[in-house]
């Protein structure tokens, strides 16, 4: 098993910088070079690997080793990109390891989950004798952005049945998470001289009144109706951007906005209620305007409620590689699983690490987890052959 280790840190040393809207014109951003080397693993182990292009220069890679007959198809769906590594503590490509963790951009986000998927999907194309699910192995990209690389997953003809989609949930089984919908509001004012500013409209001022609006709007849903397992939906102001310079009244400013989804909202009811409660308390003479979404991203809804051996032997597969039964759980986090839960197709988040390392400036994974991931993702494939 310390294949899954080296193959793990040769990963992170693959620099797979997602550019979050932003410009990827220097080395070291966008999925290219990580694609190129998956590619090839799988390659070099004869499995046949297709590409799907999804955004220019960005394509997921699609891997298929056929089950046993009479077997489910199991849908494994690993991304590729990780959030850039500025402001990090450590060099974040260096990979290194050093008691018991490999450290790195991506490490714990999912880098030691696509390692052990690759290494699964390699002894399962090994072990064609033994019977056993068929696996559909796709590492998508974009995730960390607008999930562009899942929702083609979603619509695409995968043959899954089911789905396990990599993430750090410490080897337990996550069932449902919160969704997400963010979107930009611009304000616009008149520019002038600022020693004169009477004579223009301050569009940061504006924006001032709609963030003030939308703190006692974050406030109301922190005390809404909540989720029995994920508590209340939220909204958080990320980022603002405004003015030319100091000594200009500005004409602009921008704010991008979060608002996290519980099981039942969909993204466009959720922005229309912002859009209302910013109509209704604002005073009339604040002029704003909503941009549409860049990511609408659906919440995961539990999916086994009629599968529950399919479940059940996915839990056993787990606890024998782990050593211990996991938990079945929600988590407030957002990922690939949404897109595909929301096409109807059964969904487990599960891997390595823990969440609470994942974007971190020393982030790490634990290698002992990372073992177990990959003989668990493998142990699936083998439990599910009789369900």
């Amino acid at each position: 098993m310390d294949d899954v280790i080296q193959l793990a840190a040769a990963l992170v040393a693959i620099p797979s910088q997602n550019p979050m809207g932003g410009p990827a014109s220097s080395t070291g951003f966008l999925e290219t070079e990580i694609a190129a080397f998956v590619e090839q693993w799988l390659s070099d182990r004869g499995i046949h690997v297709t590409r799907d292009p999804v955004l220019p220069g960005r394509d997921n890679l699609i891997a298929r080793v056929a089950g046993s007959p009479g077997a489910p198809t199991v849908l494994f769906d690993v991304h590729l990109d990780t959030v850039p590594a500025a402001g990090m503590s450590i060099d974040p490509f260096a990979a290194k390891i050093d008691s018991g963790r490999l450290y790195g951009r991506g490490a714990c986000d999912v880098k030691a989950s696509l390692a052990a998927m690759l290494v699964a999907v390699a002894r399962r194309s090994r072990g064609l004798g033994e019977r056993a699910a068929g696996v559909v192995l796709a590492c998508t990209v974009d995730e960390e952005y607008t999930h562009r690389g899942s929702s083609r997953l979603a619509a695409s003809a995968h043959g899954a049945d089911l789905a396990i989609v990599a993430e750090p949930t410490s080897l337990d089984l996550v069932d449902r998470h919160k969704g997400a919908t963010r979107w930009m509001i611009r304000t616009r004012g008149i520019a002038c001289h600022s020693s004169s500013p009477d004579r223009g409209v301050n569009a940061i001022y504006a924006m001032a009144d709609v963030v003030h609006s939308l703190r006692t709007y974050a406030d109301q849903l922190a005390h809404s109706a909540p989720d029995p397992v994920l508590g209340p939906p939220s909204l958080s102001v990320g980022r603002i951007e405004g003015g030319r310079s100091v000594n200009i009244v500005p004409d602009r400013c921008s704010i991008e906005v979060d608002r996290r989804l519980i099981p039942g909202e969909r993204p466009s009811d959720a922005i229309g209620a912002v859009d209302q409660f910013l109509k209704a308390h604002l005073d009339p003479r604040v002029a704003y305007e909503f941009d549409p979404p860049w990511v609408e991203m659906p919440a995961l809804e539990p999916g086994f409620e009629t599968h529950s051996a399919r479940l059940e032997a996915i839990r056993a597969a787990v606890a024998r590689a782990a050593g211990r039964r996991p938990e079945t759980r929600g988590v407030p986090f957002g990922t690939d699983a949404g897109p595909l839960g929301a096409k109807g197709l059964p969904c487990l988040v599960f891997g390595p690490g823990d969440i609470a390392q994942a974007h971190t400036a020393d982030e790490w994974v634990d290698l002992h987890q990372t073992r177990q991931a990959a003989e668990a993702y493998h142990e699936i494939l083998v439990e599910l052959a009789s369900t």
